[in-house]
């Protein structure tokens, strides 16, 4: 790991089932992430707004209402409104494949579904912003 990165869990919407963001998120940090747990029913604005005022580089979305499709791409607008962009953005919950294509064109990075390992989910978050900083650190 570069250095210990700062990661937002999120759950946008009315799903009020957290037990999968809760289990990400103490996985992440027992990890080595920093995480930052917004709790349930959160708007795209409270996320996007959570994100910005903790400074994270990524934002994990849970959801398994089935709003995926207008959640998260309302999310990824919202980051972008308010400069943020740069964060990367990953969610899990119950994801059909065929909006998989439709969700990254979107902006978001990877989308996990029920039975992922944790242990898979913490190392490509770690490969995925290391790379990042990669990047960032060749064009400055």
């Amino acid at each position: 790991m570069q250095r210990r990165y700062r990661v937002l869990i999120a759950k946008p919407g009315l799903d009020g089932h957290d037990r999968g963001a809760k289990v990400i998120a103490r996985a992440l940090r027992d990890a080595g992430f920093e995480v930052v747990y917004t709790g349930l029913f959160q708007s795209p604005e409270q996320v996007a707004e959570a994100a910005l005022q903790e400074d994270v580089d990524a934002v994990g979305l849970s959801l398994l209402s089935g709003a995926h499709a207008t959640l998260f791409p309302k999310i990824v607008d919202a980051l972008r409104e308010r400069g943020r962009g740069d964060a990367l953005v990953f969610g899990g919950g119950i994801i059909p494949d065929h909006d998989v294509d439709e969700l990254e064109t979107a902006g978001v990075t990877k989308l996990f579904t029920p039975g992922a390992p944790l242990d898979e989910i913490s190392a490509w978050l770690e490969s995925a912003l290391d790379e990042r900083e990669v990047r960032l650190a060749g064009s400055a």
